[in-house]
């Protein structure tokens, strides 16, 4: 019979094991430049193909809000900052490496 601890366990590495219901990225872009539109691009065809349905971007312009980049540490432009699921994961540049991107996420495992 399993005892408490071992269902704790086991329940946990379910609960691991789950992908999120909603995916939280925001994308910080600096007008629009190609590379942040670039980056819009592609970020929304990964999402369509991969998070279908699961995912909210927020896309924040640094032109607007430059205040904004302070909160998650942005040095750079564009930048992808998945807020959710934790922790949280930055990934620079205009999302073209599909392969990167998807390893960054933690949406497939290197290799």
């Amino acid at each position: 019979m399993p005892t408490t601890k071992s269902k704790i366990r086991a329940r946990r590495r379910q609960q691991r094991r789950k992908k999120p219901e909603v995916w939280k990225l925001r994308l910080y872009v600096a007008g629009q430049t190609p590379r942040s539109i670039r980056a819009l691009a592609n970020l929304k065809a990964l999402c369509e193909e991969h998070l279908k349905g699961r995912y909210q971007v927020e896309v924040i312009d640094l032109l607007e809000h430059p205040q904004l980049a302070r909160g998650d540490q942005i040095v750079a432009i564009p930048t992808l900052v998945r807020k959710l699921p934790v922790p949280v994961r930055k990934i620079i540049g205009d999302l073209s490496n599909t392969a990167g991107v998807l390893v960054g996420l933690d949406l497939r495992q290197k290799g």
